[in-house]
């Protein structure tokens, strides 16, 4: 959360916009930037306001109501303190299967998660293209923020020669870098060189290209050709949610640009394995597989009527869980804070049918806005990010003969690894990563997937019944 900046002038005295009039904010000085670093851009680190066009003709039927459309001040939250970082936690019931700490799970895991990426031959967006306002008298909190996000958020369409889809994309820079999924770009895997089209807030289209891939964390950075004047996002650390936050999701379900969805942070420290064809085929050397081969309960969902890319691997990813309702297409959009900044980039949904197409229950999850901001910054400036590696086969403690305590097994130690140099051995019951409770396998998977190779990290355990913590230095994923 951003520091309380105090009542402002604006906020003493307000202009009261008449009816179908566009109000027009005052001038304000030009926003400070981060300095550039190398194959970096520069961010802003205020939003300024933005000239907002009319509204669209809507593609269901005739245009909404024109009214008022201006930018609202958001107020400002009282200061809280720091609390514990956002990390992993698991999916109930969902994780019995073993992962690997460092390495891409096979398809014994399980799976908990789906894909918000809209599939259809068709791709066209359609959207209201601003805020309207067509009460002034009675505008909340809710609309202050959505009029801060929007301009931010931007409508993905990827195509290949046989299928395409629709997701969403959050801004990072004023000349077009933008993040959203791997999954969006690559149709979960099915083409390397999809011809990817961006639409503003505003109506603006344009041609993007790939500049890196995550697909380890789901993550991806493309750029917009010739853009200049886009409204980055502000950022806000995910290590200060708590249970409970407002949460506002922005993005484009089902092909719907500009849609906007409130709820709460509904749980911290989750953790969820996906299914995911756009994961690289990493060797198999550190694998715990427990015998358990049942089939997954929740994938991605692509391909033309209806069919189903199949995936080959599965990524264990640190997620933030939300009740703002979340759709199919709402992959890559932002989940803000009841100040309007980012938290999260969302990426998957639980289903209670066979499928996402069943629509949001109320179980959505978005990748911290900590993570996302590492990853980001590598890519923009490397093309690709790097994840932790520790050096062990693990599994959930609680699936162990005798069991006492959860957390995640580790049933194997390999030589020259990043555990074994720190004295981590088989039988070692890891139950917390960073001061990150660990409940089980994917737990810790997701936990040093997040963390940059070379990093270093605390690691607690359990061996013999007493409780140890070592600091080790994490290896490179690759």
């Amino acid at each position: 959360m951003t520091e309380n900046q105090g009542e402002r002038p604006e906020d003493r005295n307000p202009v009261e916009p008449q009816a179908g009039a566009v109000w027009q904010p005052p001038a304000q000085p030009p926003l400070p930037t981060t300095p550039a670093s190398e194959g970096y851009p520069p961010r802003a680190t205020g939003v300024p306001p933005q000239p907002q066009a009319s509204h669209a003709q809507y593609a269901f039927g005739p245009a909404a109501p024109t009214g008022v459309q201006q930018t609202l001040p958001i107020q400002d939250a009282p200061t809280s303190p720091k609390k514990q970082k956002v990390g992993a936690g698991k999916v109930a019931g969902i994780m019995i299967a073993a992962a690997i700490v460092g390495g891409a799970a096979g398809l014994g895991g399980a799976y908990a998660g789906a894909s918000l990426f809209s599939t259809t031959s068709e791709t066209a967006v359609a959207g209201p293209s601003t805020v309207t306002v067509n009460d002034t008298d009675s505008v909340n909190q809710t609309t202050a923020i959505a009029a801060k996000v929007v301009p931010s958020v931007v409508t993905i369409s990827a195509n290949n020669d046989t299928t395409g889809g629709t997701g969403s994309g959050v801004v990072l820079s004023e000349d077009g870098y933008v993040v959203t999924n791997t999954h969006v770009v690559t149709l979960d895997g099915a083409t390397a060189d999809a011809s990817i089209s961006v639409t503003t807030s505003d109506g603006r289209v344009y041609s993007a290209e790939i500049v890196g891939t995550d697909p380890i964390y789901d993550l991806a950075v493309i750029k917009l050709e010739d853009a200049e004047g886009l409204t980055p996002i502000e950022f806000a650390s995910s290590a200060d949610l708590n249970v409970g936050d407002t949460t506002v999701a922005v993005g484009a379900p089902l092909g719907l640009s500009n849609t906007v969805t409130t709820g709460i942070v509904s749980a911290l420290n989750r953790s969820i394995q996906i299914a995911s064809s756009a994961a690289p085929d990493i060797e198999q050397d550190e694998t715990q597989d427990d015998g358990n081969d049942r089939t997954p309960p929740f994938y991605f969902d692509f391909g033309d009527e209806g069919q189903q890319t199949t995936a080959t691997e599965t990524i264990s990813i640190a997620v933030i869980q939300t009740d703002a309702a979340i759709n199919p297409g709402n992959s890559g959009g932002a989940l803000v804070d009841d100040e309007g900044n980012l938290i999260g980039i969302n990426v998957a949904i639980a289903s209670a049918g066979s499928s996402a197409e069943s629509g949001s229950i109320g179980v959505g999850f978005s990748i911290p806005s900590d993570v996302v901001q590492r990853i980001t910054d590598e890519i923009i400036a490397e093309g690709g990010a790097t994840h932790g590696l520790l050096g062990a086969s693990v599994m959930p403690a609680a699936a162990v003969e005798g069991a006492t305590i959860s957390g995640a097994y580790l049933a194997e130690v390999v030589a020259g690894g990043a555990a074994e140099g720190v004295g981590l051995q088989a039988g070692d019951i890891v139950t917390a990563f960073n001061g990150v409770p660990i409940t089980d396998a994917t737990d810790l998977t997701a936990q040093v997937r997040a963390a940059a190779a070379g990093s270093d990290a605390t690691v607690t355990f359990v061996r013999d019944g007493q409780t140890q913590t070592v600091e080790v230095t994490l290896g490179e994923l690759g």
